[in-house]
């Protein structure tokens, strides 16, 4: 039976939905993985368009809460902001719990090239983050 991780951030539109693409990519594996937020903000359309540009599968992410996860017992969660690191509630603490923040690309302001850049490099620095060190760690 494979253990269960969480990817956790503030809405699950960007980072966590990132995290959750590679993670099934490059984790599934070893783990069932699922994202969520401490609150629910839909899945941005940039993130859709970045992991697109990479030819991952984006059909089956959409936005959910920690709430909408009550029945899974996770094994490992890992939480992508600050935010989600501070309100994590105490149940989940009771797991393995990592933390490594990401910038919100969400919150770049300017015209769809610079928004696009800024997707693309959380995108780039997730995407590196579980492929070479969170794939070590636990391969």
């Amino acid at each position: 039976m494979k253990k269960k991780l969480l990817f956790l951030c503030t809405g699950n539109s960007c980072r966590s939905q990132m995290a959750e693409a590679y993670g099934k990519l490059y984790l599934s594996d070893i783990f069932e993985i699922y994202s969520a937020g401490t609150e629910k903000h839909g899945v941005n359309p940039y993130t859709i368009e970045v992991l697109e540009e990479e030819g991952l599968n984006t059909k089956d992410l959409y936005s959910k809460t920690l709430s909408e996860l009550d029945d899974i017992n996770f094994d490992v969660v890992i939480t992508l902001c600050d935010d989600a690191n501070e309100k994590c509630p105490a149940y989940l603490k009771k797991t393995k719990l990592i933390h490594k923040s990401f910038k919100d690309p969400a919150k770049v302001k300017g015209d769809r090239k610079e928004i696009l850049k800024a997707f693309r490099k959380v995108r780039d620095e997730i995407k590196n983050y579980i492929k070479d060190e969170l794939s070590k760690q636990f391969i």
